[in-house]
């Protein structure tokens, strides 16, 4: 490992530490995040109100020095306020763009599930491609662009589900939760007299060269069948209606390289695998009915599947 890898874990491991001085006591919900952001993916953040999911996404942004911008989703909102709309100007005779509340590099969509599903749809394209195209004209998005979009999972009154193939679109789904005892105390002394301010540590453009990065770190053959062996039998197990797609295969493999970056090593470990197969993989499971009865989680059935699927023998973190 060379000194550059070392210095890359320095670097990334300040900017966790920044966006830590508001949230407190969720280090891995922040790696976590750095993660998706360095795979140029997007989180969906399933969590009870007012445990800091948009303080995550605009410290995120702080630290990066980066455009910043909460969406509230309502049912009234609109997908050309999203994406943009032509409009007609009388004095040049012309339709002139205007851009929709997606461009920005840092998205937090909150309440994504209070949208109608056509509003929802108008995301797509720009998760999926960094695009938005209105009109039939293609507008890039900025870069690096990340959509946080969050969810309250004990509010089902006026809400639409997310479907399956937008909830793939999401590279990883995770909660923050409830602080512990200590944390919140900690949460108390912080916010005591003012908020701890969050000053840009990286900018932007190093940002994109680190996502470049990632691609490069090296992942053995026998780890590249680990992925599609653990993957593979989401489609197979008993409790399973719907596997994983090819889509979260990758998912699974370009975190596992972001996170040996992060690490500051040049080669994925079969521990860089294990510990994001449920936040990257977990949300693009569907259950049996009778699994769901039974009070089976999407999580015990990968922890079920890591336990049977052999561990390649190699280089180990």
């Amino acid at each position: 490992m060379g000194e550059d890898f070392r210095e890359i874990q320095d670097y990334l491991g300040k900017i966790v530490g920044n966006v830590e001085r508001v949230i407190v006591g969720k280090r891995g919900a922040v790696e976590l995040s750095l993660l998706a952001l360095l795979c140029g993916g997007h989180i969906l953040v399933e969590d009870v109100p007012g445990v800091g999911k948009t303080s995550l996404a605009s410290a995120l942004s702080r630290s990066l020095h980066c455009s910043f911008r909460r969406i509230q989703f309502t049912p009234d909102i609109m997908p050309s306020d999203i994406t943009g709309f032509s409009l007609y100007n009388q004095k040049t005779g012309d339709f002139e763009y205007r851009q929709g509340l997606i461009f920005s590099s840092l998205i937090l969509a909150d309440e994504i599930n209070r949208a109608s599903p056509k509003t929802q749809a108008s995301l797509l394209e720009a998760m999926e491609e960094n695009q938005v195209t209105v009109d039939g004209i293609t507008y890039p998005m900025a870069k690096p662009f990340m959509v946080m979009a969050t969810q309250n999972p004990a509010d089902f009154v006026g809400t639409y589900p997310l479907p399956e193939a937008q909830m793939d679109r999401f590279l990883m789904r995770i909660s923050l939760g409830y602080p512990e005892f200590m944390d919140e105390r900690d949460i108390l002394r912080r916010f005591k007299e003012e908020d701890p301010e969050v000053k840009p540590v990286a900018r932007v453009e190093e940002i994109v060269a680190l996502q470049q990065a990632v691609r490069k770190i090296h992942v053995d053959d026998s780890l590249y069948d680990y992925i599609v062996y653990v993957v593979s039998a989401t489609r197979r197990h008993a409790d399973v209606a719907l596997g994983v797609s090819p889509r979260g295969t990758l998912a699974l493999f370009h975190t596992a390289q972001a996170r040996a970056l992060c690490m500051g090593r040049d080669y994925v470990t079969p521990d860089d695998v294990k510990p994001l197969t449920e936040p990257v993989l977990a949300h693009r499971i569907v259950l049996k009915p009778e699994s769901k009865l039974r009070r089976v989680t999407a999580a015990q059935v990968l922890e079920d599947i890591l336990g049977r699927v052999p561990v390649p023998m190699g280089r180990q973190a």
